[in-house]
């Protein structure tokens, strides 16, 4: 499935791929794309379903599993930027591509064979469904007046939800299929006076609770589309809580792409061998910054983390918003540190003429390169980890999978912020000349000056970050305006992992 080898190196002598192995080649590189959304989107939550939160030595170990199941992840990077790499410059990619594959099918047995042990929590419906029938619910009843007392706003039944959850007990089941009844929050307000009353309350908490507002008291069935209970209301504004700690950590995936692009075209200029046979290929250089992820992953759990906990009085150290704060902070220094070393590599290779040309080598060591790709990796493993933990610590019940996948989508929407931020710089500053910051010859150009913008951009960035993170309040956290419902948190197990 792929077209002859070459005869020589002359462009018009090799036989173009056909269309259908082009086809089997894209469809193969899709497939990849699929089933890694999907197992990425889903395995983190499994795992931190197998930890039980009511147990306070399970609860304990599911912290844990968050770095180490990072740590096992970076060293299949590693043996993939190291091993694979050999085997396909020595052997070939058929031997790399099966090897792969033959891992994945030993990793799947592995997998079913653990199906009856594994603790599954009960679905509680699609979540952009719950999303969608709150803002249309909310939107039908926009010029109806709300009730003064939140409590007269449609929520679960105490009653019918105590009798579920006896019934659950009854058959020996660990989790109540009822859903968790969220108390009203205090989020989202500010004081609002009317001439009749006075209504807490913002624009955006206002419409929203109008979900729950039952025009017909006396029906017994309502659509959810025309009626939510404040507690699906609550889990909406959850998700909307956490959408600006989403939004200002797509910057560091931005970061992260460099490393995996304009950092390695970098590597490729430069003098790359470890005494007089061996050459380091420019592909590995990522070791590097996989390493890092290594050795910062332990370093954080047996040495940081128990100082912390002196220091701050937090059992767990750091907070999950206080890692990413660390890893976005790492960001800054990463490309500073990046636009010194091109600065110095530039510098070495316009004092000799011969190493401006095209492909030619520069003459200093590439290990000028290991500081950005260190600040990278340990700034990943607190990122990471920080993000992981607070999307599922803090989401709705339910509403795993969709606090994953909004988790996945700052890396792939960090990767499309550097497209365009590369888009930009080109159409600004042009791919040759004198002024061209990313020429195709890295030796004539401005990279530099593309890592300044992008440490700007970071901090700049950082400091949204600190505003945001600043404003949120954790779940556990919140002032509850309706103090009955908090009683029956207790009728239920299955609830996210609560600070």
């Amino acid at each position: 499935m792929h077209p002859p080898p070459c005869a020589d190196t002359a462009y018009g002598s090799c036989v173009m791929a056909s269309g259908l192995q082009m086809g089997v080649l894209y469809l193969a590189l899709y497939l990849t794309a699929l089933g890694t959304g999907g197992l990425k989107s889903s395995v983190s939550g499994l795992g931190s379903d197998q930890f039980d939160e009511t147990n306070r030595g399970e609860k304990a170990q599911m912290m844990k599993f968050f770095s180490w199941f990072f740590f096992f992840i970076s060293l299949g990077s590693l043996l993939a930027v190291t091993v694979l790499v050999y085997i396909q410059d020595n052997l070939g990619r058929r031997w790399g591509y099966g090897l792969c594959a033959l891992s994945i099918v030993v990793g799947l047995v592995v997998f079913l064979t653990g199906t009856r042990r594994y603790r599954f929590k009960k679905l509680a419906g699609s979540p952009l469904t719950q999303i969608a029938a709150v803002v249309v619910a909310a939107w039908k009843k926009r010029g109806l007046e709300l009730p003064s007392d939140p409590s007269l706003l449609h929520d679960i039944d105490t009653n019918a939800a105590a009798a579920a959850a006896a019934a659950d007990a009854e058959k020996g089941s660990r989790k109540s299929k009822v859903k968790q009844r969220l108390p009203h929050t205090k989020q989202f307000r500010c004081e609002a006076s009317t001439e009749t009353n006075h209504v807490d309350g913002s624009i955006l908490t206002l419409f929203l609770d109008r979900a729950a507002i039952n025009v017909n008291p006396g029906e017994e069935k309502r659509s959810k589309w025309e009626l939510c209970t404040l507690t699906d209301v609550e889990e909406v504004k959850t998700v909307i809580r956490m959408l600006p700690i989403w939004a200002t950590t797509i910057m560091f995936w931005t970061v992260y792409a460099q490393m995996t692009t304009f950092s390695v075209s970098q590597a490729t200029t430069m003098n790359r061998h470890i005494g007089r046979s061996f050459e380091i290929p420019s592909g590995s250089l990522t070791v590097f910054f996989v390493g890092s992820i290594l050795i910062t992953v332990p370093i954080y759990d047996r040495f940081i983390v128990p100082v912390a906990k002196r220091l701050t009085g937090n059992p767990h150290g750091f907070t999950p918003l206080q890692r990413i704060g660390f890893g976005l902070g790492l960001s800054v220094l990463a490309m500073a540190s990046a636009a010194l070393a091109e600065m110095k590599r530039l510098r070495v290779a316009r004092s000799d003429p011969a190493a401006l040309e095209m492909g030619a080598t520069v003459p200093l060591s590439v290990f000028w390169l290991i500081p950005q790709f260190f600040l990278v990796g340990a700034g990943e493993a607190f990122t990471y980890i920080g993000q992981l933990d607070f999307f599922l610590r803090e989401c709705p019940k339910g509403m795993k999978t969709m606090s994953t996948g909004l988790f996945l989508s700052t890396l792939s929407l960090g990767f499309f912020v550097s497209t365009a931020l590369v888009a930009a710089v080109d159409s600004i500053t042009g791919q040759s000349g004198h002024g061209a910051w990313l020429a195709e010859n890295l030796n004539r150009g401005k990279l530099n000056n593309f890592y300044w913008l992008l440490a700007a951009l970071c901090l700049v960035n950082l400091m949204f970050y600190l505003v945001a993170a600043k404003w949120y309040v954790y779940k556990d956290q919140r002032p509850a305006v309706d103090d009955d419902s908090v009683a029956l948190e207790e009728l239920t197990e299955e609830a996210c992992y609560q600070a």
